[in-house]
């Protein structure tokens, strides 16, 4: 079953903004590390960013450094990913997904154990 859903996405212009939403199902995502992964056609799944359960530690892709940030709110049992200076290289089905480290984070895709069907993102020029 789909644990964790996403939404947000959709179709914007180069140099535009959106913001992905993660909410879950039957999880308490305060309890996990979380990450966002992205996978273009052709392309193996990529991280893109990661907080730690505490929020102390992030991570960002180069490609999308300064562009992205990723937050969380535990009052709502949700998890962000804001997106701005879209490029059309950032088109991709976005994932939400969650790691049960207690303690800083993890990059790696089986390093996460719940995952959200993923929304799609297009930027176009």
């Amino acid at each position: 079953q789909v644990r964790l859903v996403e939404s947000g996405g959709g179709l914007v212009l180069a140099g535009g903004s959106l913001r992905l939403s993660c909410a879950a199902s039957e999880l308490t995502l305060r309890n996990y590390a979380m990450a966002w992964f992205r996978q273009a056609p052709g392309k193996e799944r990529e991280i893109v960013a990661a907080i730690s359960r505490s929020g102390a530690d992030i991570y960002y892709a180069d490609s999308v450094k300064g562009r992205f940030t990723i937050s969380r709110d535990n009052a709502k049992n949700a998890v962000y990913l804001q997106m701005t200076s879209l490029k059309p290289e950032d088109t991709a089905v976005y994932y939400c997904a969650a790691d049960r480290r207690i303690v800083g984070l993890r990059l790696g895709r089986q390093n996460y154990d719940y995952w959200g069907q993923g929304t799609q993102v297009t930027v176009s020029l």
